[in-house]
């Protein structure tokens, strides 16, 4: 069974900020490229919600490694999947723990 995707306020910001920075240092066909995989791993998410890994920095989370430089972390009921944030692996890993414990973060 599919999954409602809902996207958090926090990845969204980080999706459009990331989507600017390829577009602005690498190219369209780079951030078009990039969709594809993103929108291949929801896909995969949807229909198999558990065949990523549970993540050690918050209950009930699981991680997703889309490129090597992203990680998109979600949260899933029966009905929903919930993206609570996407992560630039190249920043400092303690930058992750706030968008992961906020009540934004929360499926409701």
């Amino acid at each position: 069974m599919k999954r409602n995707v809902i996207i958090s306020k926090t990845a969204e910001k980080k999706l459009e900020k990331l989507f600017n920075f390829l577009v602005k240092n690498w190219s369209i066909k780079v951030k078009n490229e990039f969709i594809e995989k993103l929108d291949s791993t929801i896909n995969t998410i949807q229909s198999q919600p558990e065949i990523f890994p549970s993540s050690q920095k918050a209950k009930n989370l699981r991680k997703c490694v889309v490129t090597k430089q992203t990680t998109l972390y979600y949260r899933f009921t029966s009905s929903n999947i919930f993206i609570v944030t996407i992560f630039d692996t190249r920043q400092n890993p303690k930058k992750l723990t706030k968008p992961l414990c906020t009540k934004s973060a929360e499926v409701h």
